[in-house]
């Protein structure tokens, strides 16, 4: 029965949040591919945990507020992401 649970982060989450970060990344040139794969990760890790059986379940059984209140969560998750990214790069490089 473990086995048929999953976080809904997978594998619908991480191609969003993916999918977004390739998008922005134009209005970020000096960001690397490494910046990039670090600010998706930073990004998923601050998105609530959903846990579902199948992928279906997900869509079928939010709600619109759900659904709405999601979108606002990975947009924050992104703009904070991508903010804290390049905080630390520059830290980095300033040392």
């Amino acid at each position: 029965m473990c086995n048929a649970l999953h976080p809904r982060s997978q594998p619908c989450s991480f191609r969003l949040i993916f999918e977004e970060v390739a998008k922005r990344a134009e209005d970020h040139p000096e960001f690397t591919i490494d910046m990039l794969a670090d600010v998706a990760c930073v990004a998923l890790n601050r998105l609530p945990p959903r846990y579902v059986r199948h992928d279906v379940d997900m869509m079928f059984y939010l709600t619109e507020r759900e659904r709405h209140a999601i979108e606002l969560s990975m947009e924050e998750a992104l703009h904070f992401a991508f903010g804290f990214v390049m905080e630390r790069a520059s830290k980095i490089t300033a040392a």
